[in-house]
């Protein structure tokens, strides 16, 4: 009887403590953070308090020249025949024919069947700085900052539809389920700050189509959970529950964290599950969140000329206001910045579209290079600008559309030569004729200029090593300072 009697003391105890850490203690604070990402497996070993993750790159294999990113993300495919590739020659022949030789067993998203005419710039380029950089007149305040950007004008990728495209840009690979390039960067590197996430994400629109943005364009995909990008919402609350509700204080909370963690702790004694020491990481970071992202997302005590720089105003979710929290979140050092701006798919009315999306763009992505600069930070802090694909250099009736084998990006600091413009489109900038770039030898430049040497970042999963630029990528040393 008696060991009948302690058998069912035990399992009492086990149902206890299961149901109490899935029940209660996750409605307490798993809303805080992403859910997968407290769900997800842990990368340290086993730990009742597991110690902040270093990265996996102990030593560097180059020397780094960045230490952050700041991805502005043009969600929507710009035109780069509109924004940073001039093509006097497709102007000469607006609607006429598109000769055959270009388009021929190419692949055309939605204008397969249709007679392809050529389709002119809708708005005129001119030089802009010392370095005469040709930069579209709808992005006049980044033509004010040519001599601190490099344009590659020759870069292609191998997926021609949004979602796919975009899962190729941040992954390596239209496969779903792949880890992000920030998680990648986290996962071999780890994170400088304590009290935010090392990975956020902030999404604006504006100007033209919106195209969803999926959260699995910011996941860890097979990497542990805690390598996942948070995203922060730029009206309201910047994570839900961030705050404390009526009469629970700080050392309330605390007490809620503790108890939370310690009935983890006791689980994963029990169980020995690294789920469980990713969880009770992820409670304590989410509580010293509570205290630091409000001050941190309350951009209204800024001074005004800095304000007036971006073109933000407090609170408005504006892709200007993004921009200058990503200068505050890169200040705080977090690791990757990820902006995404929702409006740059201009399937018809591109004249107008291309210069209202521009309009709503181009202060604020100069004003992060200027500011960057004037606080010293823009040497080791890279800026990427730039999205999915480009656009077809044939009508749409009057818009363009997706367009995979030539399109362009600026990248700035962090280790970049300023003032440049690498690679070029052919005259109709349909494709990538000289110095290409690949999606692929963009993630190793990248990993590169933190000290990483993209075929020795892998982790191994279902029996493969697996790294972002899976078995490609080459290093585009010319445009590195």
């Amino acid at each position: 009887m008696d060991i009948l009697k302690k058998e069912q003391l035990l399992s009492t105890r086990r149902t206890f403590l299961g149901k109490t850490v899935r029940g209660i203690g996750s409605l307490a604070l798993a809303s805080l953070l992403n859910p997968p990402m407290l769900l997800a497996a842990g990368a340290g070993t086993k730990s009742p308090h597991p110690e902040k993750w270093q990265g996996v790159i102990t030593t560097p294999h180059v020397p780094p020249k960045a230490k952050r990113v700041i991805h502005l993300c043009m969600a929507g495919g710009p035109s780069h025949l509109e924004t940073l590739d001039y093509k006097p020659k497709l102007a000469e022949l607006h609607d006429q024919p598109m000769p055959q030789s270009f388009t021929e067993g190419q692949p055309i998203a939605q204008l397969q069947g249709r007679e392809l005419k050529c389709f002119g710039p809708t708005h005129p380029f001119k030089k802009y700085g010392e370095s005469g950089q040709e930069i579209c007149e709808v992005l006049p305040n980044i033509g004010k900052i040519a001599d601190d950007i490099c344009i590659i004008r020759s870069m292609q990728t191998e997926q021609i539809n949004h979602d796919p495209a975009h899962t190729f840009m941040n992954t390596g690979t239209a496969i779903s389920g792949r880890p992000s390039m920030g998680s990648w960067l986290l996962y071999g590197l780890g994170s400088e700050n304590d009290n935010l996430p090392g990975y956020v994400v902030l999404i604006s629109s504006g100007g033209g189509q919106d195209q969803p943005i999926a959260t699995r364009q910011w996941h860890s995909g097979f990497l542990p959970g805690q390598f996942q990008g948070v995203q922060f919402h730029s009206k309201g609350d910047p994570i839900h529950y961030v705050g404390n509700p009526s009469g629970v204080n700080a050392d309330r909370q605390r007490d809620v964290v503790n108890a939370v963690n310690e009935l983890n702790s006791i689980l994963d004694e029990t169980v020995d599950d690294p789920e469980i020491a990713t969880r009770i990481n992820q409670y304590e970071m989410a509580f010293r969140m509570q205290t630091s992202v409000p001050g941190l997302m309350d951009i209204s005590d800024e001074p005004q000329h800095i304000l007036d720089l971006y073109g933000a105003n407090p609170g408005d979710g504006s892709f200007a206001s993004n921009c200058l929290l990503a200068r505050r979140l890169a200040e705080r050092d977090v690791r990757f910045i990820q902006l995404y701006h929702r409006g740059w798919d201009h399937h018809g009315g591109i004249k107008a579209g291309i210069e209202k999306t521009a309009g709503l763009v181009d202060q604020a992505s100069a004003a992060l290079v200027i500011d960057l600069k004037q606080r010293g930070m823009l040497d080791d802090t890279l800026i990427i600008w730039g999205g999915e694909f480009g656009r077809t250099p044939m009508a749409q009736g009057t818009g363009r559309d997706h367009h995979i084998r030539g399109f362009s990006m600026w990248m700035a600091g962090g280790g970049i030569k300023g003032g440049v413009s690498y690679g070029k489109t052919d005259d109709l900038g349909y494709y990538a004729v000289e110095n290409i770039v690949h999606v692929h030898d963009f993630h190793a430049t990248m990993l590169h200029l933190f000290g990483i040497h993209h075929e020795k970042l892998t982790y191994r999963f279902q029996g493969r090593d697996f790294r972002l630029t899976d078995v490609h990528g080459h290093v585009v040393h010319d445009i590195l300072a």
